[in-house]
Order: C-alpha cells, then sequence, then structure tokens
C-alpha cells in the first residue's frame, strides 16, 4: 500500500511540476519587464513619447498612421476615394500592368510610416520589424494561397556591409512566421550596385535597376514551379519591385506576389490617379522615398 501511495504522489508531482515552473518562468518574466520597464520605459516607436508597453505607438501617432482596406485597386492595391465595386482596377495598372500579379501594402507612405521606414532602415532599430512585419501579414490575406515561397528583395553586399541588415529580409522573416510560410531569404541576388532613386524620374529609376537581380542557384530551384511572395519595405513607382519581379518569373515562378509595408499613394485614391494619367506620368519627378 505505501509502495502505490508513493507511487502516486510521484505521478501528481511529475505533473504539478510542469505547472510550477511555468508559473515561476511567467513571474520571472513579468518581473524582469516590470524592471526593464522601470530603467528604460517603453517609448513610441515614432515619436519617442512614454507608451504603456513596448513596441507600441503613442495614441496620436497611432491615429496618424493609415492603414489600407478597401476599396483599392485589384492588381496594385492602391486605395480609391470611393468603392466602385469588386475587381476595380486603377488606371496607372491600366496603363502599365505591371509583371506581378497583385501588390499589397500594409499603409500608406505618410509622416508616421516614414519614420518608421526610415529608424529600420538607417537608425539601426531592427526591432521595429516584428512590428512593422505584424502589420504586413495581416494584410496578405490576398497573396498567400498556394503556399508561396517568401523572398526578399536583396541589398548589394557592399550596402549590406554597412547597414547590417537587409530590412526587407527582417520584415519577410516575421511575414513568414506568422502564417507559417517557406522562407529563402537568399534566393535572389542583387548582382550590381544601384544608385539612389530620390529625384529621377519613373522611367530613370526603371532604368537605374534594370538587370540588377538575379536568382541564386539554390533560389532559382526553390522558385520552380512555384508562386513567389516578394517583400519589401515600400514601394514607390514599383521600379525595384518589378526589376526583382522579373528576376523571378526568368527563375521559374509560377507567378510574383508582392507585399510592402508602405505604399507611396496619394491619399485621393482613383481621383488623384485620374489626374495624373491624363499627362506623361513616366517622366513625373518623384521625391519621396529611397527605393534601394
Amino acid at each position: 500500500m505505501a509502495a502505490a501511495h508513493d507511487i502516486k504522489l510521484a505521478a501528481q508531482s511529475a505533473r504539478i511540476a510542469p505547472v510550477l515552473a511555468s508559473g515561476i518562468a511567467r513571474v520571472a518574466r513579468t518581473a524582469g519587464r516590470f524592471a526593464l520597464d522601470l530603467a528604460v520605459p517603453p517609448a513610441c516607436l515614432s515619436c519617442d513619447e512614454r507608451v504603456l508597453e513596448p513596441g507600441a505607438l503613442c495614441p496620436v501617432c497611432w491615429q496618424k498612421l493609415r492603414f489600407i482596406t478597401k476599396p483599392r485597386c485589384a492588381i496594385l492595391g492602391t486605395p480609391f476615394a470611393f468603392d466602385l465595386g469588386p475587381g476595380i482596377i486603377s488606371a496607372r495598372a491600366i496603363a502599365s500592368p505591371p509583371p506581378f500579379t497583385m501588390a499589397r501594402s500594409a499603409v500608406l507612405y505618410d509622416e508616421i510610416a516614414r519614420k518608421l521606414v526610415a529608424r529600420l532602415k538607417y537608425e539601426d532599430r531592427p526591432d521595429l520589424a516584428p512590428v512593422l512585419g505584424r502589420w504586413m501579414a495581416t494584410t496578405a490575406d490576398d497573396l498567400i494561397t498556394g503556399h508561396p515561397l517568401v523572398v526578399p528583395v536583396p541589398l548589394h553586399r557592399w550596402r549590406l556591409l554597412r547597414r547590417r541588415y537587409n530590412q526587407a529580409a527582417l520584415l519577410a522573416r516575421h511575414v513568414a512566421r506568422r502564417h507559417q510560410l517557406e522562407f529563402q531569404p537568399l534566393a535572389l541576388s542583387r548582382i550590381r550596385p544601384t544608385g539612389r532613386q530620390v529625384g529621377l524620374t519613373r522611367r530613370e529609376r526603371a532604368d537605374n535597376v534594370r538587370g540588377a537581380f538575379r536568382a541564386t542557384p539554390q533560389g532559382a530551384m526553390a522558385m520552380s514551379g512555384r508562386p513567389v511572395l516578394l517583400i519589401d519595405d515600400v514601394f514607390t513607382t514599383g521600379a525595384t519591385i518589378e526589376a526583382a519581379t522579373r528576376a523571378c518569373l526568368r527563375a521559374g515562378a509560377a507567378k510574383v506576389l508582392v507585399l510592402t509595408f508602405a505604399l507611396v499613394s496619394d491619399p485621393l485614391g482613383s481621383a488623384a490617379e485620374g489626374v495624373i494619367s491624363q499627362t506623361d506620368s513616366a517622366e513625373l519627378p518623384i521625391d519621396l522615398p529611397i527605393d534601394l
């Protein structure tokens, strides 16, 4: 009887021990986070005002950030001023059909988005990638059918050495993890350095990145016959995205879908695009973000 009782107690202890260990670990994490918050109070990702939790925006910045929702262009994801029904395509997509099948972006490239992208890329803030990647993942529902291969737009090796990380790869890793997709960070390579895009026209930007990307042998094997989800931080004129898309298609990708954090777009949506489409949009000067 005593032996049976001892066995029962041992079994109960075996069941309780993991629960206690988990509880102790949870308390330790909470205490450690509380101590860290006291030493270094959490700050807004954009303006550095104090916030309640790390990895958050303050109420003012959150209200300014403009997430892209429907109605939007079925191809480019550009927001429309009015809902014209499902499957509506913007004037830009009709005038210049892109090589990719569909593009989506989480937010419009405005004051707050610009600050977040600049901090991620140029202020050594890779800690922003999980937050931005989470917002991107929530807008990717149209893109993940068919279990696409997740591929970031690469940096040239010299720029990667200076920056130490590729912001597109950081974002892509979190998108892939959220949707449980295969991630191939080295599927594409940038085979030549490209100049800065600021101040160039659409046509000059396209010329600047033409032929700049090539699939690696490993990437070509992974992409062959499969859809590819191409990831970058900002969609400006689309020159970089289109050049990378063509490299994926040359490697045998079934199709290319595009996901970026921010989209440079007039907030008036289709109304503004209609005005622009009446001019030679290829010669319009662009001086917004650096599309590298």
